[in-house]
């Protein structure tokens, strides 16, 4: 039977694991230096910085949610961005990943968001097949851009 319930300072080191799964899924393993520490910093600490929420497959951990807040000036109000969502490969195929994604839905809705966000790497078809399933729109017209590392810290030395 599936779960879904907020993630809280006790799984701390289980989301640590769950996102070096998805890290090595995604083939991302040597970008990922979150640590324990990090997540309770950041999750539970005073000013938390995202939410999770945990699947339990018969009590089981199987899977994760992270999200959080961005804030639309169009719009006016803020959007939730779903930075991961991820069920181990054992337990794909029994509509966990769809429950996870309705639950971060569900608290969108109900908490007056504007809209629901993620990303999705372009190699994933299933993932992308699965979000056009749900009628997601795909915003082609917009390319993603990040600065880190040296490059951030390079811009910030210019201000």
């Amino acid at each position: 039977m599936l779960a879904i319930r907020p993630a809280t300072a006790r799984d701390a080191a289980l989301l640590s694991s769950l996102i070096h799964e998805l890290a090595e899924f995604e083939h991302l393993a040597h970008e990922v230096s979150i640590t324990e520490e990090d997540i309770l910093r950041e999750a539970f600490g005073a000013q938390p910085r995202f939410r999770s929420v945990i699947a339990e497959w018969n009590g089981e951990p199987v899977g994760y949610a992270l999200f959080f807040p961005f804030f639309s000036s169009f719009q006016g109000r803020p959007g939730l961005f779903l930075d991961d969502i991820f069920v181990r490969p054992a337990f794909r195929k029994h509509g966990i990943g769809r429950a996870l994604l309705a639950h971060v839905a569900k608290i969108a809705w109900e908490e007056k968001f504007f809209c629901m966000r993620w990303e999705v790497l372009d190699w994933n078809k299933p993932a992308i097949d699965f979000y056009n399933g749900l009628g997601a729109s795909f915003l082609d017209e917009w390319k993603p851009a990040i600065l880190i590392g040296d490059a951030l810290e390079a811009v910030a030395k210019g201000a």
